[in-house]
C-alpha cells in the first residue's frame, strides 16, 4: 500500500517469450508513456512511475493511485434558440442528452442551448482494466508477431514475442482484464532454469523481492551494475583488466535475468590477429568482453555472462563458449591471412566495380578525386602551414608540425596522395566484408604489414576520423590531408548534384562530414578558405550547432559570417571566424559592447527609415566632392592632419557642432584602427577600437539633430551615421546581433 488509505500502488507485468535486448530500453519508455497517456485521459493522478525489463517481462510500478476518479461536470455549447430541429436533435445525440436536459444561456445577446453532463467518478480498477488492453494493443514494437490459431486473423493480438501472462494488481486487489487469450492474474513465473514455476505476487510492494528469491533480478539497472562489478572482478582475479564496454554491459543485462560473469581463455596463437578484430569477433558474435594484460596489450581471455549459477562453478559453460569463440577466431585469422596475400594497390583496383553514387561514378572515381585534393592541400600549405614570414618550398621542411620534421613538402604530398589512393582499398577485403566497422582500421594494418610508411598506414587507418563527438581528431599532416580531402570531396560532390540534407534527412551523412572538417580545422589551426557560398552557409549552420554546446551565441556567428558589402562573400576562414566570434562575444558581454550595439541599432534604424545608402564618406568624414583625399591615409595622426586641411578648404558647407565633430574625430581614429586590427587578426584590438566609439555616438544622439532643416546638415549627418555603421561592419555586422 502507499501509506494512505485512499491511495494504492499499482503493479503491471507483461510477460512473454524473450524480448530482444536491443528493444528493451525503447519498450520501457513506451510502456511508461502509454500508461501515463491512458491515466491522464481518464483523470487519474499518478505518483512516481518505475519501469523495469528483463528478457521475459516488462514491469511497471505506479505509486499513489487514487481508488476512484473524481466526479466531473462537462459543458458543451450547442446551436442558438430557434435553430432547426435537426440541428438541435443532432447536438443532443452527440452530447448524450435529451432536449429537456438542455439549458438556455445568453451568449452575446442571444439565447443558446448548452448541454451539461455530470460524469460520476469511476473506480480506478475499472479504468485500469480498460487501459491495459489498450496499452498492449497500441504498443509500438519495432517488430512484432502473431501466434497460435488466432494468428489466422489480421485482427489478432500482436506482440514482440508470444504474450503469456499479465499481472495487474492495484494495492492488493486484482485488476481483472483480458487481452486476446491472456487473462490477468496474481501469478508470474520465476527464472526459466532455477525456478521455472508460478510465483504468486501480493502487489507492487513484494514484486521485486519475490522474483529475486526465484533468481530473477527485475531491475535492469541493477543487473547492469552486477555485470560491471563481477566482470571486472573476474578479470582482476586473473591478474587482468577488463576492457570496458558499456554497450556490452547493457546488452548482456538484456539477455539475462540472473547474470553471472565468467572468465575463460582462448589459444594465444590467435593474438597474431589484430586486437580490434579479436574484440569485435568476441563482442559482435558472442557478446563477450575482452581483457588486457598488465602491459596493456590484449590478453587471451574473455568474459562471458551466463544466465545461471552452475553447480560446477561455470566450467562447462566457459568451455562451451571457448569452443564457439575459437571457431569465430579461426575464421577471423583466415580472413587476415588471405587479405594480406594481395597488396592494397591490387585491392584498390576492385573499387572500379563498386558504385559510389549513380551521378558521381564509382568508388575508384572518388578515390582519384580525393588523392588529387589531398596532394593539393599539402602543396598549397593548407595542411602544413609555414611559420609567419617564411615560405615552405618543395625543398623545405615544415617548421610548424613536428610530425613532418625531416620531410620535404614534396614527400609529404606524395605520401598524402598514396594514402588517399589506398584508403578505400580495404572495402573489398574479406575482413571488412565480415566486419564493416573495421574499414580504415584494417587498411592501416594491411598497409603496415606490406611495409608502407607509417605515415601512410596511419592516414589510411584514421582517414574517417573524427566520426563522432568524442572521437579523436587527426593531427599528423598526411592523415589530416587525406581525412580533409575525403570529407571535402563528399561535401563538394553531393552539393554539386543537389543532394543536400533536408530536414532530419541526411542519407549521405553530410552534416557529420562538415562537423568533421570543422573539428580538424579547429584542432590544427588550418587556414582554409571556403570559396563555395552554399557550402559556406552549410558550414555556418554546422558551426552554430557545434558552438552552441560551447556557449557561443548563434547570432554572433551570423554577425561575423555576414558579408561586409555586396562584393564580399563574408568570412570564409573558420579559424579566423571563431577567433572573431569569441572576441565579439567577450565584447558584447561588456557595458561598452551593449551600449555600442544600442547606438548602432539606432543609427541603422534612422538610415533605414530615411532610405539612406550613403553619399561620399571616407573613414567617417562626410564629403561633397568626388575625390577621396583620405582613401590612402592609414595613419590616424595623418588622417587628423588631412581632416584639418579639409575643414580649412571648407569641404563641409557648415561648421559641425562639437559632438558631431567629436564623432567625426573618433571615427577618423577608430575606423582605420579597427580595420587594421581585423587585418592583423587582432580581434580583441578591433573590439577595443570600436569601444572608443561608444561615448561619441551616445553624445551625438543626445545633442545633435540628424534630420536638420538644412539639407546640407541633414545629408552630412546621415553620411556620418553611415560612416559609423560602416566602421562597425568592418568588424562584424551588428545588425545580426540580437538584443
Amino acid at each position: 500500500m502507499s501509506g494512505t488509505e485512499d491511495r494504492s500502488d499499482f503493479l503491471l507485468e507483461l510477460r512473454s517469450e524473450e524480448i530482444p535486448a536491443r528493444m528493451q530500453a525503447g519498450a520501457r519508455a513506451d510502456l511508461e508513456r502509454l500508461f501515463l497517456t491512458e491515466m491522464d485521459a481518464a483523470g487519474v493522478a499518478v505518483g512516481e512511475v518505475t519501469v523495469w525489463s528483463t528478457p521475459r517481462r516488462l514491469a511497471l510500478i505506479a505509486k499513489d493511485l487514487p481508488h476512484a476518479t473524481a466526479a466531473v461536470r462537462e459543458e458543451a455549447k450547442g446551436p442558438p434558440e430557434g435553430a432547426p430541429d435537426a440541428a438541435i436533435d443532432g447536438f443532443c445525440r452527440k452530447a448524450g442528452v435529451t432536449r429537456d436536459q438542455l439549458e438556455l444561456r445568453e451568449v452575446k445577446g442571444r439565447n443558446t442551448y448548452f448541454a451539461v453532463i455530470d460524469k460520476p467518478g469511476r473506480a480506478t480498477r475499472q479504468v485500469l482494466a480498460e487501459a491495459i488492453p489498450s496499452i498492449v494493443r497500441a504498443f509500438p514494437w519495432p517488430k512484432s508477431m502473431r501466434w497460435g490459431e488466432a494468428s489466422l486473423s489480421t485482427e489478432s493480438l500482436r506482440w514482440v514475442r508470444p504474450l503469456s501472462g499479465i499481472v495487474a494488481i492495484l494495492g492488493e486487489d486484482l485488476v481483472e482484464c483480458e487481452v486476446g487469450p491472456v487473462v490477468s492474474g496474481y501469478a508470474t513465473m520465476g527464472h526459466r532454469f532455477h525456478s521455472n514455476r508460478p510465483v504468486t505476487i501480493g502487489g507492487a510492494h513484494d514484486y521485486a523481492e519475490k522474483l529475486r528469491a526465484c533468481h530473477v533480478i527485475v531491475d535492469d539497472a541493477e543487473r547492469q551494475d552486477t555485470i560491471r562489478a563481477e566482470a571486472a572482478k573476474a578479470a582482476a582475479d586473473a591478474g587482468l583488466t577488463l576492457v570496458e564496454d558499456e554497450g556490452l554491459v547493457i546488452e548482456n543485462a538484456g539477455l539475462t535475468e540472473w547474470p553471472v560473469p565468467l572468465l575463460g581463455r582462448f589459444d594465444e596463437a590467435y593474438l597474431d590477429v589484430p586486437p580490434e578484430v579479436i574484440q569485435l569477433t568476441a563482442r559482435t558474435n558472442q557478446k563477450y568482453f575482452v581483457c588486457n594484460s598488465a602491459d596493456g596489450k590484449l590478453a587471451n581471455a574473455f568474459v562471458c555472462t551466463a544466465n545461471i549459477e552452475a553447480a560446477d562453478g561455470g566450467a562447462a559453460i566457459v568451455d562451451g563458449n571457448r569452443k564457439v569463440l575459437a571457431a569465430r577466431l579461426s575464421d577471423a585469422r583466415f580472413f587476415w591471412e588471405q587479405d594480406r596475400k594481395t597488396p592494397l594497390a591490387d585491392h584498390a583496383k576492385k573499387l572500379e566495380r563498386i558504385t559510389f553514387h549513380e551521378k558521381l561514378g564509382t568508388v575508384a572515381d572518388k578515390v582519384d578525386r580525393v588523392a588529387k585534393l589531398a596532394r593539393w592541400l599539402v602543396e598549397s600549405d593548407i595542411v602544413v602551414p609555414a611559420k609567419a614570414g617564411t615560405a615552405l618550398d618543395s625543398s623545405a621542411t615544415s617548421p610548424a608540425i613536428p610530425a613532418s620534421a625531416g620531410m620535404t613538402k614534396e614527400e609529404l604530398a606524395d605520401q598524402a596522395e598514396q594514402a588517399a589512393q589506398l584508403a578505400k582499398a580495404d572495402l573489398v577485403t574479406e575482413m571488412v566484408g565480415e566486419f564493416p566497422e573495421l574499414q580504415g582500421l584494417m587498411g592501416g594494418y594491411y598497409a603496415r604489414a606490406e611495409g608502407l610508411p607509417d605515415a601512410v598506414a596511419d592516414a589510411i587507418r584514421d582517414h574517417y576520423k573524427p566520426v563522432g563527438q568524442g572521437d579523436e581528431v587527426p593531427t599528423a599532416p598526411v592523415t589530416v590531408a587525406v581525412s580533409l580531402a575525403d570529407k571535402l570531396d563528399t561535401l563538394r560532390s553531393f552539393f554539386a548534384i543537389d543532394e543536400k540534407p533536408t530536414g532530419s534527412k541526411d542519407p549521405f551523412a553530410l552534416r557529420r562530414a562538415a562537423l568533421g572538417v570543422i573539428r580538424i580545422v579547429q584542432a590544427n589551426g588550418l587556414r582554409m578558405p571556403i570559396a563555395d557560398g552554399e557550402l559556406l552557409e552549410f558550414f555556418a549552420d554546422r558551426l552554430k550547432v557545434q558552438q552552441r554546446e560551447a556557449g557561443v551565441r548563434h547570432d554572433l556567428i551570423d554577425a561575423v559570417f555576414a558579408p561586409k558589402n555586396d562584393e564580399d562573400s563574408g568570412e570564409d576562414d573558420l579559424v579566423r571566424l571563431l577567433a572573431r566570434v569569441h572576441a565579439l562575444q567577450a565584447f558584447m558581454g561588456t557595458e561598452d559592447g551593449a551600449n555600442l550595439l544600442a547606438g548602432y541599432k539606432r543609427a541603422a534604424n534612422i538610415l533605414k527609415k530615411e532610405g539612406w545608402h550613403g553619399a561620399n564618406t571616407t573613414q567617417g568624414i562626410p564629403r561633397t566632392g568626388e575625390e577621396d583625399p583620405l582613401a590612402l591615409v592609414d595613419d590616424p595622426e595623418m588622417a587628423a592632419v588631412v581632416r584639418a586641411k579639409l575643414e580649412t578648404d571648407k569641404q563641409l558647407s557648415y561648421t559641425p557642432e562639437p559632438d558631431e565633430k567629436a564623432l567625426m574625430d573618433a571615427l577618423d581614429i577608430a575606423g582605420p584602427r579597427a580595420a587594421a586590427a581585423v587585418e592583423a587578426e587582432d580581434f580583441a584590438g578591433a573590439m577595443a577600437a570600436l569601444a572608443t566609439l561608444r561615448a561619441p555616438i551616445d553624445r551625438f544622439f543626445e545633442n545633435v539633430t540628424v534630420n536638420d532643416a538644412d539639407p546640407a546638415r541633414r545629408s552630412a549627418r546621415l553620411d556620418l551615421l553611415g560612416a559609423f555603421r560602416d566602421a562597425v561592419h568592418r568588424v562584424a555586422d551588428f545588425g545580426k546581433i540580437e538584443g
